[in-house]
């Protein structure tokens, strides 16, 4: 895990295909990530590890995409001092609403914060965890300056 800048949670493998939206935002920044699969039900000892260890492993952010009862952001954010971002993910007849709701719903002092449900909520949490890391690392500010200014155009270059 050494030089992981960013770790990427999901609670099954399932969430995959949704999760890997955040990777390939952070690899276009060049921000080093890895992909875990750890359950906040399924493997609670192994998930309160890993985020208890990550941040003296050099870690910075959580990206955690769970649905359902979407606890895993939660459980992070119990165990470690760092930015948590929560992505809910449609994985039940709800369309993402528990998830969603169970996400931004947190007790006081154990912040998480939530994302749009699905594939947008991934981009956007990697988005968000660059932002952070720029607060601190002045060549990502730039290039999320640049990707601003790529956007700008793409919408400008529009001709209806």
């Amino acid at each position: 895990m050494a030089n992981i800048t960013v770790a990427i949670m999901m609670g099954s493998k399932s969430d995959l295909s949704i999760m890997e939206e955040s990777s390939k935002v952070l690899n276009e920044f060049g921000v080093s990530n890895e992909l875990k699969v750890l359950s906040a039900h399924r493997t609670p000892k192994e998930c309160c590890a890993y985020a208890e260890s990550f941040r003296k492993d050099g870690g910075k952010v959580f990206i955690c995409g769970a649905g359902v009862s979407a606890a895993l952001s939660g459980v992070v954010a119990a165990h470690t001092t760092l930015p948590v971002i929560g992505v809910p993910i449609d994985a039940s007849s709800l369309n993402g609403m528990d998830a969603l709701l169970s996400t931004v719903q947190m007790p006081p002092g154990v912040p998480v914060g939530a994302v749009a449900i699905g594939k947008a909520g991934a981009k956007n949490a990697a988005l968000l965890a660059i932002r952070i890391l720029s607060l601190s690392d002045s060549s990502l500010e730039e290039k999320l300056d640049n990707f601003r200014e790529e956007q700008k155009k793409k919408i400008l270059s529009i001709e209806i």
